[in-house]
């Protein structure tokens, strides 16, 4: 890192007169501010956007707050029309609206869930996730949310700030998915013999193959009959094909964040195929599915990197 100075004028300072200057925070890999971590602010602002939409999918009115608390992304936008191109522009236009998108169904997913009795829910990765906030859930209902420490320290900050209210119990586990965090859940207070309702938003395809098995395999032990479980997923073989996407080169280049250098760029398993030869009853839905169903969101272009996701949504059969 290059040494700078603070002077008066160009010439080099006297000895014991050198000054200098206090270098910026380095990016914490453990937090919001990098890595991984970023794209939970890149999330949050597409939950922003959507949230002021006139024809909002979703609503959270917390989600401005994460983007203006962290310095890396305080200057962007949270609004539609803060965006010069609006709904043309890639990031903030069509791929915003597929994380409203995305945001919307899984909340429909736990809210159908809630309805057949279910009374835990399980963030897998939770990020800057609100739901316990935002969805009607009953007031018995217990909301893990699984992530590293870093991130959920963010959040709770932000969170008390706000003075926000969870309208059902949330329990944070500060947990490294890629590590032991099955005991730091029923540590928590996660109960085995009751059904549960599981979220990976956004989260498989950061993880290595093996990784993501382990992980479907521990929710598999963990989950009593009547549970479900909705995750994301990506179908193509090699993902540098869409390397030059209108999608991934305008979050590279314009936010600096490089999603195909996140990605695991590995095989990925057959996660849903492993479910169902466990027992589990599996749909497998494309995004582009669901924009047609709600008459908005993303449609599918050429060179699209959205063309390989899926959304598999998993039923465990009940006793």
């Amino acid at each position: 890192m290059t040494e700078t100075f603070t002077t008066e004028d160009p010439s080099p300072p006297a000895p014991g007169d050198r000054k200098t200057a206090t270098a910026p925070p380095r990016p914490d890999p453990e937090g919001v501010d990098g890595g991984v971590g970023l794209t939970a602010l890149l999330v949050a602002a597409a939950r922003a956007i959507e949230t002021h939409r006139h024809d909002s999918l979703a609503r959270d009115v917390h989600a401005e707050h994460f983007v203006r608390a962290a310095p890396v992304c305080s200057d962007w936008p949270v609004r539609i029309e803060q965006v010069p191109d609006g709904d043309a522009d890639p990031l903030w236009g069509r791929f915003a609206r597929y994380f409203g998108l995305r945001t919307r169904v899984l909340d429909d997913f736990v809210l159908g869930s809630v309805l057949e009795g279910v009374r835990q829910v399980v963030l897998l990765g939770a990020g800057l996730d609100t739901r316990a906030f935002r969805l009607d859930l009953p007031s018995d209902c217990v909301v893990f949310e699984i992530d590293r420490a870093g991130v959920l320290a963010f959040k709770q900050r932000v969170l008390t700030d706000l003075s926000a209210a969870p309208r059902a119990k949330r329990v944070p586990v500060a947990a490294d998915l890629r590590e032991d965090w099955v005991t730091a859940l029923t540590s928590a207070g996660f109960d085995t013999g009751a059904p549960s309702v599981w979220l990976a938003e956004g989260l498989l395809f950061y993880l290595p193959g093996p990784a993501e098995t382990r992980l479907v395999d521990a929710v598999d032990r963990l989950t009593a009959g009547g549970s479900a479980l909705a995750f994301e997923a990506k179908l193509e073989d090699d993902l540098l094909a869409y390397r030059d996407s209108a999608i991934y080169t305008a979050t590279r280049e314009r936010i600096g964040i490089d999603l195909l250098g996140l990605f695991d760029l590995g095989p990925r398993p057959d996660s849903a195929g492993h479910l169902t030869h466990r027992g589990w009853s599996t749909a497998i839905r494309t995004p582009f599915d669901f924009s047609r169903r709600h008459g908005r969101g993303p449609l599918p272009e050429p060179n699209d990197a959205l063309e390989g996701n899926r959304w598999v949504f998993a039923h465990k059969p009940g006793p």
